[in-house]
Parts: structure tokens; C-alpha cells; sequence
């Protein structure tokens, strides 16, 4: 006996058509998430529009209401380099460099020993390190001021280093201590076990491995130290080297302010942090979500 088959029907083909179309549509809830957030990143990235329409703003159509100038202009961006900000732009990069090798060479051996070793006073000693983040510079500037006159270290690049190092250091003991602790000993052992030291372990296994962690440690240490103000304002003088956010802040007169020169100086400053945070961003975010999942 012979079995025929009925052709489906068009208006199903027309449904199932209908419905797969349906399913590739994104959703209500997921296109309002998608617009908020183009928003608020819009919202955040205005301030750095702002500062690039500014300084390629001719002087004569500063105070015009038109959003765009109408005849840009690089002079600024020229001009600045007149005014000694090479200079300043080397000092904040040798500072901010080498706070991070200090806070790297410093947080590093500490964040493994505590990680590795269960000794007595360890939670205090990690407890007392979490408790000199609640400090901030701008609360002891006197202290530090005194201290720095008393070593006389006034004007000198090694008393920013060592105070940029001082304040980043227990946010890159924590993070890299938790980063630690999370790779397993087992990885460890099996390296010891195979003819490697302990130093060597460290060095050629737990550090590759824990690469994401130190690259999160070096990223925010050196954009706090470039950042930092109020410290390099204190202990430097006209006479002394000035960081590029002092080097900025001169151009703020007490009667008159160059917005042109502020701005572009501005521009130039985030393009470095900009760069560096761009060539390692993906080990920045492994590094922050190391050990969210178990």
C-alpha cells in the first residue's frame, strides 16, 4: 500500500517564515540597553569633543555660538611646545613609570609571599596595607611636605616617585595578592617537582600566568601617578621640574585664562594613557573578573 504525503500548506511556510523572523529581531528590552548605553558613553566622551573643538578653535571665534569652528586650526597644538611642555610631558612619563616599576618590583615578591604562605599576623598585615588606601595625599600634604623639606628632596622627580608609589602600592598588593591565589598550587609543584626552584616557579609559571593581574596593577598605577596634582603642585617650584597637570594648570592666569593652550595641553596629556590603556585592554578586563567565577 502506497503512502502519500501532503504537501505542507503555504500559510504554514508563511508562519514558520514569519516566526524565524520574529525570533532574529532583537528585543524591546535589549535595544533600550544598547541606546542607554551609546548614551551614557556619548554622555562621557562630550568633555573630550569639547577639548579638541576648543583647541583647533581659532582666538577670534572663541566666544562664537556656532558648535564647530569655521576655520580650524593646529596653531595650538603647534604653539604649545614653546612653552617648555616637551619637558613636562617627559617629567609625568619618567614619574609615572617609575612609581609603576617601584610599585611592580615592591607588590609583586609581597602579594605571592602572602598569597603562598599561611603566616601568624597575616590578615593584620593585609588588613593594615587595605587601611593605607583610606589615606589620600591631599590629607597629609603638609606631613609629606615637612618630610620631603626635612630630606631635602624639594624639586627633585625621586620624592614624586616614592609618594605615587607609597599611595597606588596597596591597591596593587590586594589585586595581585587575589590574582595569586586564585592559580592553583598544584602548577606550582609540578614546576618544583621538575627540577625548577621556588624563585623560578615564580618567575616562569605563577608570573605568565598571573600576567592579566599585573597588567591591571601597572595600568592603574601608572594613570593615578599621571594624574596626581596636588603632591607634584607642592613639591615642585617654578625652578624645579613641573609635571604636565602642573604645567597645565599655569596656563589658568589669575585674570585671563589661554583656553587654546589649556586645552590642547589637555588633548596631548590623555594621549599617552589613552595609547597604553588601548595595547593592553584585554588583559585589564581578564585581570579585573579573575576569580568572580569558581
Amino acid at each position: 500500500m502506497t503512502t502519500v504525503t501532503a504537501p505542507a500548506p503555504a500559510s504554514a511556510a508563511r508562519k514558520a517564515n514569519k516566526s524565524a523572523t520574529q525570533r532574529r529581531l532583537p528585543k524591546l528590552r535589549t535595544v533600550c540597553m544598547a541606546g542607554g548605553a551609546y548614551l551614557i558613553g556619548l554622555f562621557f566622551l562630550l568633555p573630550y569633543l569639547e577639548m579638541v573643538v576648543t583647541a583647533v578653535r581659532p582666538g577670534s571665534e572663541l566666544h562664537d555660538r556656532n558648535l564647530l569652528p569655521s576655520h580650524p586650526t593646529l596653531a595650538s597644538f603647534l604653539n604649545i611646545w614653546s612653552t617648555g611642555l616637551g619637558g613636562s610631558l617627559a617629567t609625568s612619563l619618567e614619574i609615572a613609570g617609575g612609581a609603576t616599576a617601584l610599585v611592580l618590583l615592591v607588590a609583586i615578591p609581597a602579594a605571592y609571599y602572602t598569597a603562598r604562605r599561611n603566616f601568624r599576623g597575616k590578615w593584620i598585615f593585609l588588613l593594615l596595607v587595605l587601611i593605607t588606601q583610606m589615606f589620600q595625599p591631599t590629607a597629609m600634604i603638609v606631613g609629606i611636605y615637612q618630610q620631603f623639606v626635612q630630606f631635602n628632596m624639594i624639586d627633585s622627580i625621586w620624592s614624586l616617585i616614592l609618594v605615587n608609589a607609597g599611595f597606588n602600592m596597596a591597591f596593587a598588593v590586594w589585586i595581585l595578592n587575589a590574582y595569586f591565589s586564585a592559580i592553583p598550587k598544584e602548577i606550582e609543584e609540578a614546576a618544583i617537582v621538575d627540577g625548577c626552584s621556588r624563585i623560578g616557579a615564580m618567575f616562569r609559571v605563577i608570573m605568565p600566568l598571573a600576567a592579566p593581574g599585573i597588567v591591571t596593577a601597572l595600568i592603574f598605577t601608572f594613570i593615578a601617578a599621571w594624574n596626581e596634582f596636588i603632591v607634584a603642585l607642592t613639591l615642585t617650584t617654578q625652578a624645579g621640574p613641573r609635571t604636565l597637570t602642573v604645567k597645565i594648570s599655569n596656563f589658568v592666569g589669575e585674570y585671563s585664562v589661554d583656553w587654546q593652550h589649556l586645552f590642547a595641553g589637555s588633548v596631548i596629556a590623555t594621549i599617552p594613557v589613552i595609547i597604553l590603556f588601548a595595547l593592553i585592554e584585554g588583559k585589564v578586563a581578564s585581570g579585573l573578573t579573575a576569580g568572580a567565577v569558581k
